[in-house]
């Protein structure tokens, strides 16, 4: 996970700097500006980002050895990337993501992302005159782009692009744009339920171990320290279990992987995330927080989040603070389970369903990704400059799940559906029966904030208050919304920023 900020037309140097500062954050380690004709591209990166050690300052934005006319800003991660590279002759060593995406631009031009489906990214190319900029499907990374006085201006966050224009907005995910901003979508999710479905259980269950274990295999080196976001919730459990099998062929026996849990008080994570850390072994910490905790890091949340969405900017608190303890503890790189719910309809609220609306309403979590879970996926992670990686956000899972009948995603279990049973049946070998058939909790819920927070602000925003400014700003939908709004709008305006903002379906 880095940084970037391009601009093309007419570029000032201390409008780019002014942008590229915003992002330090994000890459600390590494960053450059290179300048040529009618671009200035603007990268920096985390040492996790690199893959190896880098010689010379002037290799960011990264180039193709022997072509300094063709340069990249990057965030992303390609599954099963060392195959993929040595099939298209790119040595391993440090920018090995970059060099091979500048190799596929070069032998595919615009169609080069009809080779990126195990991947996620948010890219720019430019050799001076031309840009070319693309978005994952999903939008797991972040990007949003504007205008002003003739240039076209890009980066990974709002807060950049707010240093110089009033002109923002998010960069589509599924889409690719040149120099005039013109946008081309290359890829949508599906509109219905693929017409050939898996049909044998136990092969499924195979079938879904073997990528899950292959996707964290082919994404995490342990070349930096590496730790695992447990919450005793099956996703982060079942990536906490590989995570530290894979540590354990790696360093020897005797090796654990660390792990840390976040809750207030004694909350069904931190008893859940240690039952988990017993059974895998792992080198567990806790941090017990309090309401007041949480109320003083808000204002720097949802700064970094760029969100006022009540569920999101609670969930976020927690990461924001595990991440940063975490960091403290000298982790560079975290493995979260975020992801599972939306491959295998993991959210309670699915249950209410009928059999044929379920795989619309799944393409709709999916849909929710771009500008709400996967904001917190990369802010409250990058704001400490920690690098996270989610193992089950791959292509090769996303398309095998998309082909499992619905009966196994909500099994019906006499009036009930088990959520993500599939999923668990999987797993269920591996890991301790209170944490394979745990009942699905948000993060905000199992961490004990889904019920403080917004209690907090019933107590010191009045009923006037709330409808006077739905009058004016009819998306804030609660008492604690308003309250993340007016932080929000503090830092970014009440303008076209706000446009950006995706808001779950319930407070």
């Amino acid at each position: 996970m880095s940084g970037l900020v391009v601009a093309c037309g007419d570029p000032k140097r201390e409008d780019l700097q002014r942008m590229f500062v915003k992002i330090g954050h994000r890459g600390p380690y590494a960053s450059g500006i290179w300048e040529n004709k009618r671009v200035m591209m603007a990268q920096n990166y985390l040492r996790a980002d690199i893959g190896g050690d880098y010689a010379q300052p002037d290799q960011v934005p990264a180039g193709k050895a022997g072509d300094g006319e063709l340069r990249i800003c990057y965030d992303g991660q390609i599954g099963k990337r060392p195959q993929f590279a040595r099939a298209e002759g790119i040595q391993g060593g440090p920018f090995e993501e970059e060099r091979l995406l500048l190799s596929l631009y070069e032998r595919y031009g615009s169609s080069m992302v009809a080779n990126l489906d195990d991947a996620v990214f948010a890219f720019v190319i430019s050799n001076g005159e031309e840009i070319f900029a693309a978005r994952d499907l999903l939008g797991i990374k972040t990007l949003f782009f504007g205008r002003k006085d003739n240039t076209l201006y890009l980066a990974s966050e709002l807060k950049s692009l707010t240093e110089v224009t009033d002109d923002i907005h998010e960069f589509p995910p599924g889409h690719t744009m040149d120099r005039t901003g013109r946008m081309t979508r290359f890829a949508e999710l599906p509109r219905t339920q693929a017409a050939a479905v898996h049909t044998d259980l136990g092969e499924m269950i195979e079938h879904i171990r073997d990528i899950i274990q292959e996707s964290i295999r082919s994404r995490v080196d342990f070349m930096v320290p590496t730790a695992g976001l447990l919450s005793g919730g099956m996703d982060s459990s079942v990536i906490s279990y590989l995570a530290s099998q894979l540590c354990k062929e790696k360093f020897g026996g005797d090796a654990r992987l660390k792990t840390f849990a976040i809750g207030v008080g004694e909350s069904s994570d931190i008893q859940n995330a240690r039952i988990c850390s017993r059974h895998i072994g792992s080198d567990h910490r806790e941090l017990i927080v309090d309401l007041d905790e949480v109320l003083e890091v808000l204002p720097q949340v949802i700064y970094y989040l760029e969100s006022f969405d009540p569920s999101l900017v609670r969930s976020a608190a927690s990461n924001f603070l595990v991440s940063r303890y975490a960091k403290q503890h000298g982790c560079e790189v975290l493995l979260s389970g975020e992801g599972g719910d939306e491959l295998f309809c993991g959210y309670l609220y699915l249950k209410d369903c009928a059999p044929e609306e379920l795989f619309s309403r799944q393409m709709e979590c999916l849909g929710f990704l771009h500008n709400n879970a996967s904001l917190r996926l990369d802010r409250m992670n990058q704001c400490h400059s920690v690098r996270v990686v989610a193992p089950l956000i791959s292509g090769e899972l996303f398309q095998y799940a998309l082909a499992i009948p619905q009966e196994y995603k909500q099994k019906p279990e006499g009036d009930e559906k088990i959520e993500k049973w599939i999923f668990r049946k999987a797993f269920e070998p591996f890991l301790p029966d209170a944490i394979t058939w745990r009942l699905k909790q948000e993060f905000s819920q199992g961490s004990g904030l889904a019920s403080l927070l917004p209690a907090h602000f019933e107590t010191i925003i009045s009923d006037e208050e709330l409808a006077e400014a739905q009058s004016t700003y009819p998306m804030v939908r609660s008492k604690e919304e308003l309250s993340y709004f007016r932080l929000f709008t503090e830092h970014f305006g009440a303008g076209k920023a706000v446009q950006t903002v995706g808001q779950w379906i319930s407070v």
